[in-house]
């Protein structure tokens, strides 16, 4: 009666620790595409931001085409990235020609007054403040994610559904990446 039972037994008991394991493993997947989708809301809030600062610096520096069409391209090339690498690496891009941007805006000083100018800019860099913070939150959820399926012996239920590591997101470094400060004060 006993071998009856553990021949019963065993078989329940892994079944019950592999619904465990692949519910946990959905769990932090979809902890991770949610966390991925604040990095996108905050990406899209950016993008947004963007045209609206072109055009007020069109206004002011009509002769700075080129930095115009640099950050224009730069912005729709983060709006066509799939993956959180090309995603990463797009958006590198549009911070540097935003630094541009901001640095074309010190030899205008009727720009760096303008009310329209200065909202964008700190709409801008509480974006930026928001995306460092979601980065974070989705890059500590991938983590957990990725440990999961890389452990013994979630890995080899993992590998039996499919469950695949997650790319981080990571940007350039924090001094590189962040929105440039320009001071309005004459020195």
């Amino acid at each position: 009666m006993t071998t009856y039972y553990l021949f019963i037994g065993i078989p329940i008991a892994v079944l019950l620790y592999i619904l465990f394991v692949y519910n946990s493993l959905v769990k932090h997947r979809n902890r991770a595409t949610e966390a991925w989708s604040d990095i996108d809301v905050q990406l899209k809030r950016r993008h947004n931001l963007i045209p609206n600062l072109i055009e007020t610096v069109k206004g002011y520096a009509t002769h700075e085409r080129a930095t115009l069409d640099s950050v224009t391209k730069a912005r729709a090339n983060a709006l066509n990235a799939t993956s959180p690498a090309d995603q990463a690496k797009a958006e590198n891009a549009l911070s540097s020609t935003l630094k541009s941007l901001f640095a074309v805006s010190e030899q205008y000083p009727d720009l760096k007054a303008n009310t329209n100018f200065l909202e964008l800019q700190r709409e801008l860099s509480d974006t930026e403040n928001k995306i460092q913070a979601s980065r974070r939150f989705y890059n500590g959820v991938v983590r957990d994610f990725n440990t999961a399926v890389e452990t013994v012996p979630k890995n080899v239920i993992a590998s039996l559904f499919t469950f695949t590591k997650r790319e981080f997101f990571e940007l350039e470094n924090e001094a590189e990446r962040a929105v440039p400060k320009v001071s309005f004060e004459a020195k």
